[in-house]
C-alpha cells in the first residue's frame, strides 16, 4: 500500500488526509486521524471530546503500536454505526451520520434551526419565535 491522498466527506465539511487506501479500508495515522475527525488517543480508547470508543487488542479496525500505529477510519465509523461510501479509485470517502443518532433527533421533536424570507422579503428566523406557537405550512406543486 502506497500513501496516497484522499478527500473524507463528512455531514458537517470536507477534510483531505494522506492515508493508505486497502480495499474498504482507509488507514490514518494518529495526526491524520485527528485531522480527519477530531480524535485523539487516550488510555481509556479512541476520544472526540466526551465521547472515548475502547480499542479492544482484536479490533479488526486498529493495527500497529507506537509510531506504526494506525486506525481504519472506515472501520471505526462502522463499529459506530455510520455509513461508509468510497469512490471506486479510493480517493473520496463519505462517512454520514450514525441512523441512531439522527433517530435521537427525530425523537426530539425540535425543528432545526433555519431562516426563510415572507412574502414581503423581510426574513424571519425559527429560533426567533422559542417559546410562542408556530404553524409552518409546506407545500410543494409535485
Amino acid at each position: 500500500m502506497a500513501a496516497a491522498t484522499a478527500t473524507i466527506l463528512f455531514p458537517a465539511g470536507n477534510v483531505t488526509v494522506t492515508g493508505e487506501a486497502d480495499g474498504d479500508a482507509l488507514w490514518l495515522a494518529p495526526a491524520e486521524l485527528a485531522k480527519a475527525g477530531g480524535w485523539d488517543f487516550k488510555p481509556e480508547g479512541l476520544c472526540r471530546g466526551s465521547l472515548c470508543v475502547p480499542m479492544p487488542p482484536a479490533a479488526s479496525w486498529v493495527r500497529g503500536q507506537g509510531a506504526d500505529l494506525r486506525v481504519d477510519v472506515s472501520g471505526l465509523s462502522r463499529h459506530m454505526g455510520q455509513p461508509v461510501a468510497a469512490s471506486p479509485e479510493r480517493t473520496v470517502w463519505s462517512i454520514g451520520e450514525a441512523a441512531e443518532d439522527v433517530a435521537d433527533r427525530l425523537r426530539s421533536l425540535d425543528a432545526p434551526d433555519f431562516t426563510l424570507p415572507d412574502l414581503d422579503g423581510r426574513m424571519h428566523t425559527l429560533s426567533s419565535f422559542r417559546g410562542r406557537k408556530v404553524f409552518l405550512l409546506a407545500w410543494a406543486s409535485w
